[in-house]
């Protein structure tokens, strides 16, 4: 009877290891609307050579993301498309650490609809009786939100802007209104406008009327898969994926 039970449990020992080996690591990743289109790329590269690991992404608003982390959400990897948001976790205590780097730099632009849209070349003429509605992201969490208010005020039009103006949760809401022609025009990152043929650049925002565009990156203290998430972080960086950001209109830190 003993030597049974033994069997029994040995077996299902065995069972229990070989079912823990088989289940893949959820790798959760936590990233700014503006990366979606790259980070599928490279995380589908990423898992081809890694079969154990599942990337699962959470793409939005980095002032969003911020929050969720702060209220405890299970995220392995930060990409913030601004410093702010990242500074507020470091803050916190909450970047693994020596784990933080600054990886991209980004580019606000003026677009309208590809298509009969409103004949726009200079941020000042969004002040024309012409120009009824622009899309802009909200300012308080979404960083091209915040980028586009340092614009408009550096050129003194902001509260002209801002009668106008239609909040987006993050920078895609803001590019889809765009290209849908619910909006005449609005504000997104150089990135976002690359990805769309359904709009075009109007005009840029002068480098020197906001603050620089950069996207820092981080591994979280509290991830269950440290090894794995600075693995994935480090795959990122690697020269091959630094090529594929500035495919998608990046460039690289």
């Amino acid at each position: 009877m003993s030597l049974m039970v033994l069997l029994v449990a040995g077996c299902g020992g065995e069972q229990a290891q070989t079912e823990k080996k088989a289940g893949p690591v959820e790798l959760h990743v936590a990233a700014a609307a503006s990366l979606t289109d790259v980070m599928k790329e490279m995380a589908a590269d990423y898992e081809k050579g890694h079969p154990d690991v599942k990337i699962v992404f959470n793409f939005g608003s980095s002032g969003a993301l911020q929050q969720a982390i702060q209220n405890g959400g299970q995220t392995d990897l930060f990409f913030s498309a601004a410093q702010k948001q990242m500074n507020a976790l470091d803050k916190d205590g909450l970047l693994a650490e020596g784990t933080r780097k600054d990886l991209l730099v980004n580019e606000v632009v003026l677009i309208v609809p590809a298509e009969g849209g409103k004949s726009v070349t200079d941020f000042r003429q969004l002040t024309s009786g012409d120009i009824q509605h622009i899309a802009l992201g909200e300012p308080k969490g979404v960083p091209v939100g915040q980028y586009s208010e340092e614009v408009f005020t550096r050129l003194g039009i902001l509260d002209a802007v801002k009668a106008k103006a239609v909040y987006g949760s993050d920078v895609r809401q803001v590019l889809s209104w765009v290209e849908s022609g619910d909006a005449d025009c609005g504000l997104v990152y150089a990135t976002d406008a690359a990805v769309s043929r359904k709009v075009k650049v109007a005009a840029k925002a002068p480098a020197d009327s906001h603050k620089p565009i950069v996207y820092p990156a981080a591994v979280l203290k509290e991830s269950k898969h440290l090894d794995a998430a600075k693995d994935f972080l480090a795959f990122v960086s690697n020269d091959a994926n630094k090529k594929l950001f500035e495919k998608y209109g990046f460039t690289v830190k």
